[in-house]
C-alpha cells in the first residue's frame, strides 16, 4: 500500500481538473492511501531563488507561508501526482509556485519514488501538452523517479466538459493500477 499525494493546481473547486483528480483518487484509494491537496487552498509564495534554504536548519525556507504544510504532506508520500489545467502551455501559476518551492534540500528527506501527471486543456492542439511533458520527463530523469503514467485531456474548457470524455475512466483505471 502506497501513500499518494495528488497536487491539484486548479482554482476551480469543482472544475475539470478536480474531477480528473477525484476519479484517479477513487481508483487509487482501493489499494492505497490517497490525499488530494488543492494548492488553491494554500498561501504559497513563489521561490525567490535566494538558496538560503541550503544554509538554514532543516532546509527551511525564509518565507513563512503554507508551504510548510505541503512539505509535511509530501514527507510520507511514495507517489506524487501533478494535476493541472493548462494555462498558456504550462501548469497553473499556483501549482508552479509549489513545484518551484521543492528546490530545497528538504526534498532529499522525501521518499517519493514515482510521479504521475493529469492535465486538462481547453485547446485541441496536437502539441498542447509538450512543454509540460518535457518538464515532467526532466524531473523524472533528474530525481530518478518512475512514471506511473499520464492522462492528457484536450477540448475541455467549461466546468463539466470532462464528463463527456473517456478521461475520467482512464484516470480511474490508472489509479486502480497502482497496487
Amino acid at each position: 500500500m502506497s501513500s499518494i499525494v495528488i497536487l491539484t493546481g486548479s482554482m476551480r473547486k469543482n472544475g475539470n481538473t478536480a474531477r480528473l483528480a477525484e476519479s484517479f483518487a477513487a481508483g487509487a484509494s482501493e489499494n492505497n492511501n490517497v490525499e488530494i491537496v488543492s494548492v488553491a487552498e494554500y498561501n504559497v509564495a513563489p521561490c525567490t531563488g535566494c538558496n538560503s534554504c541550503f544554509t538554514r536548519e532543516g532546509g527551511a525556507c525564509f518565507q513563512k507561508d503554507d508551504m510548510v504544510k505541503i512539505y509535511e504532506k509530501l514527507k510520507n508520500a511514495d507517489i506524487v501526482v501533478i494535476a493541472s489545467p493548462v494555462y498558456f502551455y504550462g501548469i497553473s501559476a499556483q501549482l508552479k509556485a509549489v513545484v518551484d518551492r521543492l528546490h530545497t534540500p528538504m526534498r532529499n528527506t522525501f521518499h517519493i519514488k514515482k510521479l504521475g501527471l493529469l492535465l486538462v486543456g481547453a485547446a485541441e492542439l496536437p502539441n498542447l501538452f509538450e512543454p509540460i511533458i518535457m518538464q515532467y520527463q526532466m524531473v523524472l530523469d533528474f530525481f530518478k523517479l518512475e512514471s506511473i503514467g499520464k492522462v492528457l485531456v484536450r477540448g475541455v474548457k467549461d466546468i463539466g466538459d470532462i464528463e463527456n470524455s473517456s478521461a475520467l475512466k482512464e484516470a480511474y483505471e490508472l489509479g486502480k493500477s497502482l497496487v
